[in-house]
């Protein structure tokens, strides 16, 4: 068996893949629409943002800006004062990969990790369990105070809340006092799982503030902040000038929603993503040394591969991360990564490790 050379798609991420055709549209007829007021005050931020509100079927407030880390240390600044907390997975990416972001924007609140239980812990999940003990682990002046819940949906493991899942941490969250913070870098992906409205694992369900990732989908930059509970953002305008992410010309970051949001594209593109990771995992979930962690929920697969294999794919040019505790290598899959790129990805996966068994 030969293997293939130089792939065209990758399995690194999904920040590696382009602008879907929809949200290219919508910036390209931006761009044509003359002259148009600057900072927000444009009909496409006001057009998209309208339409955010019409999709969640209540009157959020939304902020756009660049980036997911951005979305999160600024939103939950805006929950929190310095002698706060914010109670979140260990694997969480405030937690793991925003360089202390969410601590330097809210002037110093500290992430508090939950140890959930070891069935949710290998989801990446928090419990409900897993809250209440560090709430009331201690009460003393001396303990960061604890203020926010932070889940991030899909989360970093792939796996998805349910809706019950959802309802139960806002439940804890609510009796102690906390608010709810989701870090929804792949909601969509979420939703695609799930198959319910979007509101159903947000506001409905208790969630108070939710970064709406869009980059990861199929946007050019740009994640939307949605308050639904619109106290909260106060002020938060002030918050974006700040921290340097109030653009400009905000319809090149708001005007892709657009093509994002009409016809359900955004839904669409994550479909494709989760199905196309459910296709990789049935092809190379039954190889000799390949241990898949979990089936997929959404659109990334978890696998431990034996090292040779790694090499050999990695020679091959094929490119993924491995930093997953216990050598698992992730394979993440985007909204236009090809059936024939799985399949290619598996047939090289399937000859290396034929060779190393």
């Amino acid at each position: 068996m030969t293997i293939s050379t130089a792939p065209s798609q990758q399995f690194a991420s999904d920040n590696l893949a382009g602008i879907c055709p929809e949200a290219l549209q919508s910036l390209l007829d931006a761009n044509a629409s003359g002259h148009q007021p600057a900072y927000g005050d444009d009909i496409w931020t006001q057009k998209s943002t309208d339409m955010l509100r019409e999709l969640f079927q209540t009157d959020c407030d939304v902020y756009y800006v660049f980036n997911g880390t951005a979305a999160n240390s600024l939103a939950l600044a805006s929950m929190c004062q310095s002698y706060h907390s914010v109670i979140c997975s260990p694997v969480a990416h405030i937690e793991t990969d925003e360089c202390g972001g969410p601590e330097f924007f809210s002037n110093g609140s500290k992430l508090l990790v939950g140890e959930s239980d070891s069935a949710a812990a290998l989801l990446g999940k928090l419990t409900p369990d897993a809250v209440d003990d560090l709430v009331t682990k201690r009460h003393d002046i001396h303990y960061p105070k604890p203020k926010v819940v932070s889940l991030t949906q899909a989360t970093e493991l792939g796996t998805v809340y349910t809706v019950e899942e959802v309802r139960a941490i806002a439940a804890i969250a609510k009796r102690r006092h906390l608010k709810l913070h989701m870090d929804g870098a792949r909601f969509a992906n979420a939703v695609a799982t799930l198959g319910v409205h979007p509101s159903e694992i947000t506001w409905r369900a208790g969630v108070d503030v939710l970064c709406f990732g869009g980059t990861k989908n199929g946007l050019p930059v740009g994640e939307a902040v949605v308050f639904f509970d619109r106290d909260l953002s106060a002020d938060f305008a002030w918050r974006v000038k700040q921290a340097g992410q109030l653009a400009s010309k905000m319809r090149f970051i708001s005007a892709p929603w657009v093509g994002m949001l009409e016809h359900n594209t955004w839904l669409r593109n994550a479909r494709h993503a989760n199905a196309m990771a459910q296709r990789l995992y049935q092809a190379i979930h039954g190889l000799p040394g390949v241990r898949v962690m979990h089936p997929p929920q959404a659109n990334a697969v978890f696998a431990q591969l034996p090292a040779a294999c790694i090499a050999r794919l990695h020679a091959t040019g094929w490119k993924f991360y491995e930093f997953i505790a216990g050598g698992g290598c992730r394979l993440m899959c985007a909204w236009d990564t090809q059936p024939e790129t799985v399949d290619a990805f598996a047939a090289d996966l399937a000859a290396a490790s034929a060779q190393a068994a």
